[in-house]
């Protein structure tokens, strides 16, 4: 039950608190990252000799931290503390609503650009010529796949591998979020934290996509993950998103600005293109999957300590 009660506090804390306003730990280690793809690029763009240097700036920085973790979870009086500080420093359930109602408050004012600015914090790609159709799908996306990035992720490694599972997976997760682009200048350096996190994720995303697909229209959300999540660039974002596309009753993709360069994405889910109502929607999605989740970790978590 240890297990249990650490990810309810840490989800609790989350809810509460929200993100660090001040030195959050995430956002430190992206300046060091920063730093250091610097020193081993500079301003030229990698070319073959990236995928090693790629390879040593993912291992310098997250071998440390990785190994910092492990022993701070063997010590005894703190190792519970620090489980539960570094699970809630991973979790991102109160951001991602906070970010999803910035850009819902927007659009219902009928203020189009300060919601391409508030879905410009969510997602990647050009915002600047969005329409409002174009920004509420941009925000229904971005929540329904960090709900795996940010969320249950993060359980499921602390529940596999406790504290270093945890460090392990945000950390390959960040490094990803900020190399994992194929422009010619991460084309080769960000391939290795893209191809550890797609690894990373594998499992998670079919559990995130599960539980859409069990809290909304179950049948739908199966086809559309069965027969739409492979056709989209992200291994694990594709059967996140059509599943809980599917799931809400809606249809998310289609083209997208990335770079200066339009992309044809195919469309996920069945229905009425996402709108501005769906933006609340795939939240209350996400946070009715999270409590799906503590009553099934607490619920292993009796079974596994019965007596």
């Amino acid at each position: 039950m240890e297990i249990f009660l650490v990810c309810l506090a840490a989800v609790l804390l989350d809810l509460w608190w929200g993100e660090l306003r001040l030195a959050h730990p995430l956002v430190g280690f992206g300046r060091l990252a920063g730093r250091l793809e610097s020193l081993l690029l500079g301003h030229r763009q990698a070319g073959a000799e990236g995928y090693l240097l790629g390879a040593i700036a993912l291992l310098l920085l997250v071998v440390p931290l990785l190994w910092l973790a492990y022993r701070l979870s063997l010590l005894l009086y703190i190792d519970v503390i620090f489980e539960v500080l570094i699970l809630y420093v991973a979790l991102g359930a109160r951001s991602l609503r906070d970010h999803a109602r910035n850009v819902a408050l927007a659009l219902k004012a009928g203020n189009l650009e300060q919601g391409r600015r508030k879905v410009a914090f969510m997602v990647s790609r050009d915002c600047r010529q969005m329409d409002e159709a174009a920004v509420s799908r941009a925000a229904v996306e971005s929540v329904l796949e960090n709900g795996n990035d940010a969320v249950f992720g993060a359980l499921f490694w602390f529940v596999l591998a406790g504290a270093p599972g945890v460090v392990l997976y945000r950390t390959v997760n960040t490094l990803d979020a900020m190399w994992g682009y194929r422009t010619p200048r991460y084309r080769t350096f960000g391939w290795a934290a893209a191809r550890l996190d797609d690894l990373l994720n594998w499992v998670p995303a079919r559990l995130t996509a599960l539980s859409y697909a069990l809290l909304g229209r179950l049948p739908t959300a199966l086809r559309c993950w069965r027969r739409q999540g492979q056709q989209w660039d992200s291994p694990n974002g594709g059967p996140v998103m059509a599943a809980g596309a599917g799931s809400l009753g809606i249809s998310l993709g289609g083209p997208a600005v990335y770079h200066g360069q339009i992309k044809q994405r195919p469309v996920l889910g069945q229905g009425p293109a996402a709108g501005v109502a769906d933006i609340g929607r795939a939240v209350r999605l996400v946070y009715k999957a999270l409590l799906l989740w503590l009553l099934v970790i607490g619920i292993g978590g009796w079974w596994f300590d019965w007596p």
